[in-house]
């Protein structure tokens, strides 16, 4: 048995020549958000933070370079992929004092004038001691955490032969044992692709998909262990062992644009949501022999997730439709409440709170209850359009943009919360 990270732990079990994952993630981990949207990609943030932010202000706040990432945060650093200048620069900051530790470049400079702007839009992975980036022309690269050494590097797109996305790769690498899986979307069987984490030996590729904008995620459906992947076309899941699609139901939005995250609801159901007017829906999945059978539960318009993820707790779900925060009742997708106007910003849930960040860099602190809408506490946090993903670990939440980072400390116990 290898442990991967303070909160992974995966055990690989050869059998017959097949190699079967099982495993679990430690749901109580505070002390790590090892990627994008955290430890299970769920945006759950299982600590605490504080509900009073009358003194709350920047540890510190500098400069960063342009793109769509956010952090991964582990032993006490926190890694982002950035553009500077005519290079993508993953860099490895001091959590606590934002230090610059290391940077590694290599030169890529992606633009996209409508929508994203320039630089690089997958947030690193960390893993057991190493980071993956994945830039957005597809150059992926492995790095050790404490010296920003190169392990090894490929370029997924021309790995799969596969056309970039008009708004760049956006998917976050996801390590499942000893593979890390990215989508390059390639035809003939590339649309998935494994490697081997430490040596970036190929290990599998899998469907003919046209990717999307959402990121692989490891979960359990039913109690079968399965990656649950978006294409540009359909939400699926895909199995461990031959690399088969599960169960699928059809997706498709305006601009081929699938960019948020689905939520497991219980043992069986799934939830998922996109802009442009498509709306949301919830499935429920049923065993039936080697797949799944799948029936709709509801579908509707009160929530499509633009590019901002929904989060779930306690039987409802809560998310930004299209720019204003609303609470869904999960199992019947009945319109709980709606308001406040964030914009296309982004939140994560920790404990009975939402903590958004707004698309205009603000910081909200919102009470999740399906009761009524109760803003709790809203402060600004950067200059600019904010779309990235916020990161907590330790208490110490991290924000950026394209021009800007900061960090906050919202510890319950903090009592040292002006800048520094």
């Amino acid at each position: 048995m290898r442990v991967l990270s303070r909160s992974v732990l995966l055990l690989w079990i050869v059998a017959a020549g097949q190699i079967v994952a099982t495993g679990f993630q430690d749901p109580t981990t505070t002390s790590s958000w090892p990627g994008y949207r955290g430890q299970n990609r769920d945006a759950i943030y299982p600590g605490t933070i504080r509900n009073s932010w009358a003194n709350v202000a920047p540890m510190w706040k500098k400069k960063v370079g342009g793109g769509r990432a956010s952090f991964a945060i582990a032993d006490g650093r926190a890694f982002t992929i950035e553009q500077r200048q005519k290079n993508e620069v993953v860099a490895a900051y001091d959590v606590m004092s934002g230090q610059e530790l290391w940077t590694s470049s290599w030169p890529e400079r992606f633009s996209q004038w409508m929508g994203g702007g320039e630089g690089p839009r997958a947030t690193p992975t960390f893993a057991d001691g190493m980071v993956y980036a994945l830039g957005a022309a597809g150059e992926f690269r492995a790095f050790e955490a404490s010296t920003g050494k190169v392990a090894w590097r490929t370029n997924i797109l021309s790995d799969a032969k596969a056309e970039n996305l008009r708004w760049g790769m956006a998917a976050s690498p996801l390590v499942v044992g000893d593979a890390v899986i990215v989508l390059p979307g390639g035809a003939s069987g590339k649309s998935i692709a494994a490697y081997d984490r430490r040596t970036g030996k190929h290990l599998w590729t899998s469907l003919d998909d046209h990717t999307a904008y959402a990121s692989p995620m490891l979960v359990t459906i039913g109690g079968v262990q399965q990656l649950l992947i978006v294409s540009s076309t359909r939400v699926m899941g895909v199995g461990m062992d031959r690399h088969q699609v599960l169960w699928e139901f059809p997706w498709k939005t305006d601009h081929d644009a699938n960019a948020v995250q689905p939520i497991v609801i219980g043992d069986r159901r799934v939830f998922y949501s996109s802009g442009y007017g498509t709306g949301a829906a919830v499935v429920e999945l049923t065993p039936a022999g080697d797949r799944f059978q799948v029936r709709d539960v509801w579908r509707n318009l009160r929530m499509k997730n633009r590019q901002s993820s929904s989060v779930f707790r306690d039987g409802f779900i809560y998310g930004l439709d299209d720019g204003i925060l609303a609470c869904l009742d999960a199992a019947t997708g009945d319109l709980k409440w709606k308001g406040g106007r964030y914009g296309h910003g982004q939140l994560l849930l920790a404990g009975d709170q939402l903590l958004v960040v707004t698309e205009d860099g603000d910081l909200a602190l919102v009470a999740a209850t399906p009761a009524k809408l109760t803003e709790l506490a809203h402060i600004p946090a950067l200059n600019g359009e904010t779309w990235n993903m916020p990161a907590i670990a330790d208490g110490i939440l991290l924000v950026r943009n394209t021009t800007e980072m900061a960090a906050f400390d919202l510890r319950p116990d903090s009592r040292k919360t002006a800048a520094r």
